[in-house]
């Protein structure tokens, strides 16, 4: 039996006591099952979601293999997207602040390629990045992988989706063959099972099941007529009254049309794809993170990589054909001990999706008619906060303190009436309550953060 004790591994105590203090009191089914194996320094297949710890399987284990000494790129993880290399690059700086010295360099399109470059040039043990940065990179000669131990390919299933696969490829062919090949997919197509073999040796695979049980998560569908989807749509919310709600469609461009259509009807609803600029992208990622937007509206790949801590509902406006992409999708409610809702509309052409879910989950579906759902036409979906947008960032020296000072002291704000702050490099996001914005936006007209006087508008 696995042991699911930080202690039983063979691991430095300095890491120990900084898991500690982190509060990584057990692992996670895929940290227990991956990283004895990681540690060992074999090749590794885990399938597992989003949100299962899978960060820190890795980021344990390669950090173990670091040299301070050598300031050569030593571990390389690959992500699908730039919000996803944010959020592993975050978590592993706080895995490796435990051994002093150690330098982790992100490297994502839509930042300057110049600063990386002058990053670069000071030495990395870390990079965290996208495939096309990466090759981009090394093309330019800025980046060089021979002294590579560790490649970690996060979410790979993704990357394929999105058409990585020969850039995948072309790193891989720059990184020495004797190294440890980490891959880590929330599913497991044939696509998937190609790549293993021509680039792991001798593998060992770990999967956790993305079961969710109906103490946790409450799944069901209900049959509708194609023409019939908005006006069901309406009648989950009016129905259940989701405090937020992440709704998945195939499509870039139905997630545009369902935005539009809940907008048209006074919900503060927002769409994510592939088709956004950066800021805006970012932006959408922040107000609904922050609660200043209810509804996000998004595909597939634009979700990956969300990092939510709380979601009452997922609703899939259009089922997947891969019973697994239903499984990952609903995931990502019923977290850190709280119950969720996964509510999904079908027609009469879905309904072999509906039975593919059925064998795949080993359970039936439940399914309701719609006619059951309770319609409430008072009912209006009303987020708790703002989102703020001030000119000023990382590279203003300007932190999450500064701000939080500057509203609970000039600017009279109570403390409960400020929600998550997100400073980015040349802009930050603060989430102000409804009943206090307008004092926010006053006091930035005038006041100033860290002796400067710092523009703020509201976005929506």
């Amino acid at each position: 039996m696995t042991s699911d004790s930080f202690t039983s591994l063979s691991i430095s105590d300095e890491q120990k006591s900084n898991l500690e203090s982190l509060g990584y009191s057990k692992m996670t089914a895929i940290q227990a099952e991956s990283l004895p194996h990681v540690l060992e320094g074999k090749d590794l297949i885990a399938k597992a979601k989003t949100g299962s710890g899978k960060t820190a399987a890795f980021g344990i284990g390669l950090l173990e293999q670091i040299n301070p000494r050598f300031f050569g790129a030593q571990a390389l993880v690959l992500c699908p997207t730039r919000e996803l290399a944010d959020q592993v690059g975050k978590e592993l700086r706080r895995l490796v602040r435990c051994v002093p010295n150690i330098k982790l360099v992100l490297l994502c399109g839509g930042k300057p390629f110049g600063l990386q470059k002058g990053s670069l040039e000071h030495g990395a043990h870390i990079i965290v990045g996208t495939p096309g940065r990466i090759q981009d990179h090394i093309n330019r000669g800025t980046l060089e992988l021979q002294g590579l131990k560790t490649l970690v390919l996060d979410e790979a299933d993704r990357m394929l989706d999105m058409g990585f696969i020969d850039i995948i490829n072309e790193i891989i062919a720059a990184t020495p063959k004797q190294r440890q090949t980490l891959l880590f997919s929330a599913t497991y197509p044939d696509a998937i099972n190609k790549m293993c073999r021509s680039i792991l040796k001798d593998p060992v695979t770990v999967t956790v099941e993305s079961e969710h049980s109906s103490a946790i998560i409450d799944q069901t569908f209900y049959p509708i007529k194609n023409n019939d989807r908005d006006e069901i749509l309406l009648a989950l919310f009016e129905h259940h009254k989701p405090a937020s709600a992440l709704v998945f469609c195939k499509t870039k461009i139905k997630c545009d049309e369902v935005a539009s259509f809940l907008r048209s009807k006074n919900y503060e609803a927002l769409a994510i794809h592939g088709d956004l600029e950066q800021r805006e992208r970012d932006q959408v990622l922040v107000q609904f993170a922050n609660n200043s937007c209810s509804v996000l509206v998004a595909t597939d790949v634009a979700a990956r990589g969300l990092d939510i801590k709380s979601l009452p509902a997922v609703i899939n406006y259009e089922l997947p054909h891969d019973p697994e992409i239903y499984v990952h999708r609903i995931g990502r409610t019923g977290r850190a001990g709280e119950k969720g809702i996964a509510l999904s509309l079908f027609s009469e052409r879905e309904m072999s999706r509906v039975n593919a879910i059925e064998d795949y989950q080993q359970q039936k579906c439940p399914i309701e008619k719609p006619e059951w759902l309770k319609k409430d036409p008072n009912y209006q979906q009303q987020s708790s906060m703002v989102t703020l947008q001030l000119d000023a960032g990382k590279k203003n020296k300007l932190r999450p303190g500064d701000l939080l000072g500057a509203l609970t002291g000039d600017a009279g704000l109570k403390g409960s009436q400020i929600g998550k702050i997100d400073i980015f490099d040349t802009f930050s996001y603060v989430a102000i309550e409804h009943s206090a914005y307008r004092k926010a936006l006053d006091y930035f007209s005038n006041g100033k953060v860290k002796g400067r006087g710092v523009r703020a508008r509201k976005i929506s």
